[in-house]
């Protein structure tokens, strides 16, 4: 097996790994980048519906779970979403904002992917791609990597192989392996956004509302908060307020969907009852929520089916109560399969928030969602990606 010497080798072709790369590229290093896929950049490729939000121009330390919450500040500080808007600025991408701060592409995630492989290759870095990596072994040299196609000696060993969400494309526990051989300690993993599933009973309940979209604020028992879109599924729930949520959802718990933010039901109650009191709660109520679920509430005898003029103070209290504060338990989440990020990973106490440095391991560097880092739905996990890739890159 031919050996291959490079100054940096870098696990992984993904967000993370071909920033670092292009970073320590052209800070002058030689840099080897692997990866066990046929294409660099698969989750960019297929996120945000193909079209990449490729990060969030409000993302600050608040919108990452962390066990160490202080972790994420320095990289975050000193390569901020601004700093990457101007990267894709200069290769002159065309992207479009929306209302909490996200930013994708007007034509295709490809496009982000272009926007780095140029930049690896403006920087002289090497991408091996199908090349799966077998055995890491520390010498006085670096570290000594055997892959399926060669092996390589490098001074600087970066993980950025991601987590385990998405098998299909690729995901596998490599990054978490060697952490362990190394000594750290792996944060319980799980999926993280990702839809929930519901008990059979419920599954059967809700069936029919396939496909029916619902805008709430949905709460976790520990308080968390998302105001977006709820997705019906023949499963469950999912859509962008569910997939926040099942961050902060453990295994167990409920949560609480008020089915109505914006309004205030009982002051709505005391209109109704004033100016439309002949008119059927059901068909008020389908100005407010969907009529197929406002029919499935009345015909399961969730609410009653009855004039606003003939509902009981404790019935309209017990109404109210229901809308504004409906609590399900779902019975777990459809997994790694759908998720888009991996919850958990590599200790950050055990790694230099400013390079991504094991503390005891001079030149191993973990970068990315490898590590115990996962921001909310909205680009903020791209951010992450850039401002460790880049940090982990300046001090290569």
């Amino acid at each position: 097996m031919a050996i291959i010497n490079t100054e940096v080798l870098i696990v992984g072709a993904g967000a993370a790994g071909l920033m670092c790369a292009a970073t320590a590229g052209y800070r002058g290093k030689s840099v080897t980048v692997i990866d066990n896929g046929k294409k660099a950049g698969r989750k960019i490729l297929i996120s945000g519906g193909g079209r990449c939000n490729f990060t969030n121009e409000n993302a600050s330390p608040d919108n990452y779970l962390c066990q160490n919450p202080h972790f994420i500040k320095s990289a975050l500080s000193r390569y901020s979403a601004q700093d990457f808007i101007d990267l894709v600025d200069r290769h002159g991408l065309a992207y479009h904002h929306k209302k909490l701060g996200q930013l994708f592409c007007d034509h295709s995630a490809q496009d982000i992917v272009d926007i780095l492989l140029t930049e690896c290759q403006w920087a002289g870095v090497k991408i091996q791609l199908r090349t799966e990596l077998l055995t890491v072994t520390k010498n006085n040299l670096g570290y000594y990597i055997e892959t399926s196609q060669n092996a390589y000696q490098c001074q600087y060993l970066v993980i950025a192989s991601g987590g385990l969400t998405m098998p299909k494309l690729g995901a596998t526990p490599i990054g978490y392996k060697i952490a362990e051989q190394f000594g750290l300690t792996i944060i319980p993993t799980r999926a993280a956004l990702v839809p929930l599933t519901l008990h059979e009973h419920d599954k059967k309940r809700f069936a029919e509302l396939a496909g029916v979209s619902i805008y709430c604020q949905v709460s976790s028992e520990q308080g968390k908060s998302f105001e977006e879109n709820i997705l019906f599924t023949h499963r469950g729930l999912s859509g962008p307020a569910i997939l926040q949520i099942s961050s902060f959802w453990q295994r167990g718990e409920s949560i609480t969907i008020n089915l109505l933010p914006t309004a205030n039901l009982a002051l709505l109650m005391q209109e109704w009852r004033k100016h439309q009191p002949q008119k059927s709660l059901k068909n008020i109520l389908a100005t407010l929520l969907p009529k197929r679920f406002v029919d499935l509430l009345i015909s399961n005898k969730s609410i009653p089916n009855k004039t606003i003029n003939q509902l009981t103070h404790q019935e309209i209290t017990q109404l109210s109560n229901y809308l504004h504060h409906w609590h399900i338990k779902p019975n777990g989440t459809e997994g790694y399969r759908t998720a888009e990020v991996t919850l958990g990973g590599i200790n950050t106490d055990e790694l230099s928030s400013k390079t991504f440095q094991a503390k005891n391991y001079q030149g191993l560097y973990f970068i990315g969602e490898v590590i115990d880092v996962t921001g909310w739905l909205g680009g903020y996990n791209f951010q992450f990606a850039w401002s460790s890739g880049w940090a982990c890159g300046q001090a290569l």
